[in-house]
């Protein structure tokens, strides 16, 4: 009893800020370092995904290889949240994995349009599970205090897999074939599952897995107290979307060989800010960090419908990628800050489901308008910014209408 008070006694000063704690504990880097090696296996088939389609003659459904994989990503997204609060965090987390590994294996067998497109649906359930799974898990093991900066170095060693995975798989692509690059996407997601098989589990109050588990209630779909990150996380990834879509064409268009350029460059200026954003985010509130991310969004998306260069693609993927690094943890440690503590994978589950649906459409959108005329895709990168800006708009109606009952962390 005498322990169990101490244990309340310490948790409560971590709440008050009166001690630290360390967030680097062997659990949270092992789920980092796995974090960058998943993100790593599935994003280093993006730049060459295009021209693999074309050259088995589906050149006129580019649109669809993002929006087919993030289709698949948001319908699971219930079900992970689901399995999240009840089976446990690292069955979900194992899951997504495998399918990564399953998918760089069948990629060369399916050889057709038809066969890869089913393969797309298919591999969008990897990251419906992990990255959802990470996010509730980071939450477990870091007190609430240091959320932001803890799910800011999470989406770090993430970023890291998002620019390390196109600059491998590019390269890969050069000197090799499409088969290698596949199978090295396989090896990569079977590195991240080995290290996720060594963490333990975090979740204390767990239920055996049975198929009654799976079924869905209406009310299971959607986390009402999530909805707001949502809405703002939809808005903002239907410019990710797009960008995933066209940049590699634009890029060849430009002059740009290396198509993983703008993705490199995006990456680093990520990387850099979530060093600090997520941290500022417990200090300053997620709100006001949003606010920031979205006009410098807005400014990025500007920059690329107004400066169709080199020099303008160089300068939009640096302040985009700084946008991303400021929105990405504050979101995500918003969804946690809104979270009941039973549903928190529910509620991280919703926030992803906005994600996936805002790269999806986005995705869709472009490959439908685009047509393989280049000349649209300036026009379509400044509809970007008008969604973004609808996101500013939102979330100050939202901050007007709420006024006083806001949380001490939205607050200014």
């Amino acid at each position: 009893m005498q322990t169990l008070l101490k244990q309340i006694q310490a948790a409560k000063e971590i709440e008050n800020g009166k001690q630290t704690h360390p967030i680097f504990n062997l659990h949270f880097l092992l789920l980092c370092f796995s974090s960058m090696l998943f993100s790593a296996s599935y994003n280093m088939l993006i730049p060459e995904l295009p021209s693999y389609l074309s050259s088995l003659g589906g050149a006129d459904y580019k649109g669809l290889i993002i929006s087919l994989f993030t289709l698949t990503a948001g319908l699971s997204r219930p079900i992970s949240g689901q399995l999240i609060d009840t089976v446990g965090r690292k069955p979900v987390l194992l899951i997504g994995t495998i399918v990564c590994l399953i998918c760089g294996f069948l990629y060369p067998v399916l050889g057709s349009v038809a066969g890869f497109l089913l393969l797309r649906l298919f591999h969008g359930f990897s990251t419906g599970f992990n990255p959802t799974a990470m996010t509730a898990y980071v939450s477990d093991v870091v007190p609430p205090n240091r959320w932001g900066e803890a799910l800011g170095w999470q989406g770090l060693f993430y970023g890291m897999g998002l620019a390390l995975g196109p600059a491998l798989g590019s390269f890969i692509k050069l000197y090799f074939s499409f088969d290698v690059l596949f199978y090295s996407s396989s090896f990569v997601a079977f590195l991240s599952f080995a290290l996720i098989f060594t963490i333990k589990e975090t979740l204390t109050v767990k239920k055996p897995f049975t198929l009654q588990t799976l079924k869905i209630s209406r009310q299971n779909i959607f986390a009402s107290e999530a909805v707001s990150p949502a809405i703002v996380t939809f808005l903002t990834y239907f410019a990710f979307g797009m960008v995933l879509t066209l940049i590699p064409d634009w890029s060849q268009h430009l002059g740009i060989a290396y198509k993983g350029l703008f993705f490199i460059l995006f990456t680093i200026a990520s990387l850099l800010v979530r060093l600090f954003a997520g941290k500022f985010s417990d200090s300053y509130g997620r709100v006001p960090l949003i606010f920031l991310g979205l006009a410098i969004l807005l400014i990025s998306m500007l920059v690329m419908g107004y400066f169709p260069s080199i020099t303008g693609l160089v300068i939009a993927s640096l302040t985009y990628g700084t946008a991303m690094g400021i929105l990405s943890p504050a979101l995500n440690a918003w969804t946690v800050d809104l979270s009941l503590p039973s549903h928190k994978g529910r509620a991280i589950a919703t926030m992803f489901i906005g994600m996936e649906a805002g790269i999806g459409l986005g995705a869709l959108f472009s490959g439908f308008y685009y047509q393989n005329i280049l000349s649209r895709i300036p026009q379509i990168m400044l509809l970007c910014a008008v969604t973004t800006l609808f996101a500013i708009i939102y979330l100050q109606l939202r901050k007007r209408f709420t006024g006083r009952k806001q949380l001490p962390i939205e607050q200014n």
